[in-house]
């Protein structure tokens, strides 16, 4: 029996750019997008009403922006959608402020149709969509010069969630963790499970947010 397709909802205040990312997904067999939203309230609303498993989601949009529309579906959703958010520019200083808010990526938007298609399963299957110099660098200009002190929760790490931890932030996958490890996929889950549990983070994306804010990144490998 066939799973039933991922639904999608995309949220842009273009609506040339809505048209073109519903073609491209509704193209797919697996993928189906249900809703659209011109604005961030209409995002949230569109949201609730449909219960997607992702949501596409501009970072400027009016009424309320991208940012605060992610904080409203993480808030009042019993089981929120994974959201992406999709930006011009990989640069721009909202992209991070949406990733600390519960985004759990982002995609640029001139990224190719397969970029595209690939990144809504990734993240429906419950990975983060990270580009890891973008955020280094978003992080990096948020730190106002001087390097973060280290948090409470980096002491309290086992060496072996650090490692894991560490690898999170190259943006590679359980599986690709696994391998450079050398362990089984698992064992890569319970680890991230503990990363998630001392860094008080949501999910990978907010663990690799809280690593580059909690200076663990400053600890020596």
């Amino acid at each position: 029996m066939s799973r039933p397709p991922l639904r999608v909802v995309v949220a842009d205040d273009e609506r040339m750019v809505r048209t073109a990312l519903r073609v491209i997904l509704d193209a797919e067999p697996d993928l189906e997008v249900v809703g659209e939203a011109a604005t961030g309230a209409e995002a949230v609303s569109v949201a609730r009403a449909l219960t997607p498993d992702v949501v596409l989601m501009d970072v400027r949009m009016p009424e309320i922006d991208g940012i605060r529309a992610t904080e409203r579906i993480l808030a009042t959703m019993a089981e929120p959608p994974r959201i992406v958010v999709v930006t011009t520019f990989e640069n721009d200083a909202y992209v991070y402020d949406a990733l600390r808010a519960g985004a759990c990526g982002f995609l640029l938007k001139r990224a190719d149709p397969d970029e595209l298609i690939g990144a809504v399963r990734l993240v429906a299957r419950g990975d983060s969509l990270l580009f890891p110099a973008a955020v280094r660098s978003l992080a990096a200009s948020r730190a106002a010069g001087a390097p973060p002190a280290a948090a409470s929760w980096v002491g309290r790490l086992t060496d072996r969630e650090a490692d894991v931890l560490r690898l999170m932030t190259t943006g590679l996958t359980n599986q690709e963790i696994g391998e450079r490890l050398g362990v089984g996929p698992q064992t890569v889950k319970t680890h991230v499970a503990g990363v998630l549990a001392k860094t008080g983070s949501r999910d990978r994306t907010q663990a690799v947010i809280a690593a580059y804010e909690g200076g663990f990144l400053m600890k020596k490998s």
